[in-house]
C-alpha cells in the first residue's frame, strides 16, 4: 500500500514539470513605467516573440525549462533583460534604457560622417541582407477600420412614390458609420522576398457579418421597387454632372443583375477553398516588397540616397549592438521622412520607422476624390546565427486614406412605345458622401531556416483552407499557439445583434 502511495505521488510530481507552462505579461519602461511596443522576447536561438502595440506578450512553454533558461527581452535603447523561466514569471515585467558608451562608439567607428555611413550601408546591401530560400513561421495581424463620416443624400425629385425621402433615409441610416475587421493567421511561409508559397495552419476573422447581410437587402429592394414601377421594355437615361447622359435598357439591367448574381454564386463557390490563401498571398508580397532594399520599392531612402538629407542624431543599442541614430528628410519632392539604426560595425540597418509627409495620390475628378494619405509604420531586422545574415523580423505598417462623392444624379426612364412623352419617371439626387479608412498589417516571423531549391518546389500551400468566422474575440481560438496578443479593441469587438429592415 505505501508503496503504491509512493509511486503515485512520484508519478504526479514528475509530470507537473512536463506540464506546459503559460506566461502573460506587459513589458514597461522602468523609470517611466510606459509599455514598450514591439520588444523583442526571446526564449531561445530560435525561438520568440514579439510585444504587441500595448506592450502586451504571452508564450506557452512546450518544454520543461532548465536552470539556463531565460526569457530574454530586448528593445532599441535598452538593456537586454533576463528572467529566469525555473522561478514564477510576473505579469508587469522592467527594463531600463541602457546608457550609451560614446567612447566605445567613436572607437569603433572612427569618427565617419553620416554620408559616409550612408555610403558604407549602401555599398554593403548585399552581403549584409540573406535574400536565399528559407522556411519561415509568421503570424500576420491586419486591422480595418472604415469610417463614414458623411451620407447627406437628398431626393430632389421623384416621381415613383416608393423612391422617395424616406426610403433613402432607412438605407442611409442602416448603412454602418464605422465598420471593423481583424483578420488574424498563422502560417510557414516558403521563399523569399521575391517569390513565395504559403501553407496557412489556422486562421481567424473578426467582422460584422450583418453588414453583408444589410448591402444586400438595400439592393434587393431597389430592385424590387423598380421591377414594380419601371416597364420592361423601358431605358434609363443616367445623368450625373457634367458626364452626358448614358442609355441603360431597363429589361437588360434586369437580366444582367440576375446572370451576374448567378456569376458570381458560382465564382465564389469556384473559388472558395483558395480565396482566402490567394488573398494572404497578395498581401505578404505586399508588405515583403516595400523593404528598403527592394526594387522599386517606395522607401527608396537609401537607393536615392541623394534626394534625402541625413542627419546623425545619436547612439543606441540594439540586442548588445551598437547603432546610429540617423534620421532621413528629402530634398525635394520625395514622399517620406523617417529614422533609421545602422549597425556600427557591419553598418546593417536593424530597423527603420518611417512616415509620409504628404499625400502619396490625390484624385480629385468629376466630383468624386481619393486620398491616400497615411503610409507609416517599422520594420527591424535581426541577424541569423545560421546564415550570418541580417533577416526579416518584424513589419507594423499602416495605410489608408479617404474618399467621397459630391455630385447630382438624375435617372430619367424613357419608353418609345408609350404615346405621348416618352419620359414616364424621374429620380433626380444630390450625393454628398464621404469616407475614411485606416489597414494595419502587423507581420512577425518566429522562426527562420534556411532551404534548398528542391524543397521549397517540394512544399506545399494548402489551398482548402478557409478562416474561421469570429462574431466576437475568442481567448480560446490560439490556445496553444504562440502568437502576438490583441490588443484592447480585438478583445474588446463583439458583433452587436440589430434589426435590418
Amino acid at each position: 500500500m505505501i508503496k503504491s502511495l509512493l509511486l503515485f505521488l512520484f508519478l504526479i510530481f514528475i509530470q507537473i514539470p512536463l506540464q506546459a507552462q503559460h506566461i502573460t505579461a506587459k513589458v514597461l519602461d522602468k523609470k517611466t513605467n510606459e509599455p514598450i511596443p514591439y520588444a523583442t522576447i526571446q526564449f531561445s536561438t530560435h525561438t520568440g516573440i514579439i510585444t504587441n502595440d500595448e506592450g502586451r506578450f504571452n508564450y506557452t512553454l512546450t518544454k520543461t525549462p532548465q536552470e539556463q533558461d531565460s526569457l530574454i527581452i530586448s528593445s532599441v535603447g535598452y538593456t537586454r533583460t533576463a528572467y529566469s523561466l525555473t522561478s514564477p514569471i510576473d505579469s508587469i515585467l522592467y527594463i531600463e534604457p541602457k546608457a550609451i558608451e560614446l567612447k566605445s562608439v567613436f572607437i569603433s567607428n572612427k569618427n565617419l560622417t553620416v554620408d559616409e555611413i550612408v555610403d558604407q550601408v549602401e555599398e554593403r546591401l548585399t552581403e549584409n541582407y540573406n535574400r536565399d530560400l528559407t522556411q519561415k513561421k509568421i503570424f500576420l495581424r491586419e486591422s480595418f477600420t472604415n469610417d463614414i463620416h458623411k451620407t447627406n443624400i437628398k431626393v430632389k425629385k421623384s416621381s415613383i412614390k416608393e423612391l422617395n425621402k424616406e426610403l433613402i433615409d432607412s438605407i442611409v441610416n442602416s448603412i454602418p458609420k464605422k465598420a471593423y475587421a481583424y483578420t488574424e493567421s498563422l502560417a510557414t511561409l516558403y521563399g523569399n522576398f521575391e517569390k513565395q508559397k504559403l501553407n496557412i495552419i489556422k486562421a481567424a476573422r473578426l467582422y460584422d457579418k450583418n453588414n453583408e447581410g444589410t448591402i444586400k437587402q438595400m439592393s434587393d429592394r431597389v430592385q424590387a421597387i423598380l421591377k414594380k414601377n419601371v416597364k420592361p421594355n423601358s431605358y434609363l437615361k443616367i445623368k450625373s454632372g457634367w458626364f452626358l447622359g448614358t442609355k441603360v435598357q431597363v429589361d437588360s439591367i434586369l437580366k444582367d443583375n440576375e446572370e451576374a448574381s448567378k456569376l458570381k454564386d458560382d465564382v465564389e463557390k469556384k473559388n472558395q477553398n483558395n480565396h482566402f490563401l490567394d488573398y494572404k498571398k497578395r498581401t505578404l508580397k505586399y508588405l515583403l516588397s516595400e523593404a528598403f532594399f527592394e526594387e522599386d520599392a517606395k522607401l527608396n531612402f537609401i537607393d536615392r540616397s541623394s534626394r534625402y538629407n541625413f542627419e546623425l542624431k545619436d547612439y543606441t543599442y540594439i540586442d548588445d549592438s551598437s547603432a546610429y541614430i540617423i534620421e532621413f528628410t528629402p530634398k525635394g519632392s520625395q514622399d517620406f521622412k523617417g529614422t533609421f539604426y545602422v549597425n556600427t560595425e557591419d553598418f546593417a540597418i536593424m530597423r527603420i520607422e518611417y512616415q509620409n509627409i504628404k499625400p502619396l495620390r490625390n484624385v480629385n475628378l468629376f466630383g468624386f476624390h481619393y486620398q491616400e494619405s497615411i503610409f507609416r509604420g517599422k520594420i527591424t531586422f535581426k541577424k541569423s546565427p545560421i546564415s550570418k545574415k541580417y533577416e526579416l523580423q518584424f513589419i507594423e505598417h499602416q495605410t489608408g486614406g479617404s474618399a467621397g462623392v459630391d455630385r447630382p444624379l438624375k435617372i430619367i426612364e424613357k419608353n418609345k412605345f408609350v404615346k405621348g412623352r416618352r419620359k414616364q419617371n424621374e429620380l433626380s439626387l444630390n450625393i454628398d458622401i464621404g469616407t475614411s479608412n485606416v489597414t494595419k498589417y502587423e507581420l512577425v516571423v518566429y522562426d527562420s531556416q534556411p532551404i534548398t531549391e528542391a524543397v521549397y518546389n517540394s512544399s506545399k500551400e494548402n489551398k482548402n483552407i478557409k478562416a474561421e468566422y469570429l462574431s466576437k474575440y475568442n481567448p480560446d481560438f490560439w490556445k496553444g499557439y504562440n502568437v502576438m496578443e490583441p490588443n484592447a479593441a480585438i478583445k474588446q469587438f463583439e458583433v452587436i445583434e440589430e434589426e435590418t429592415f
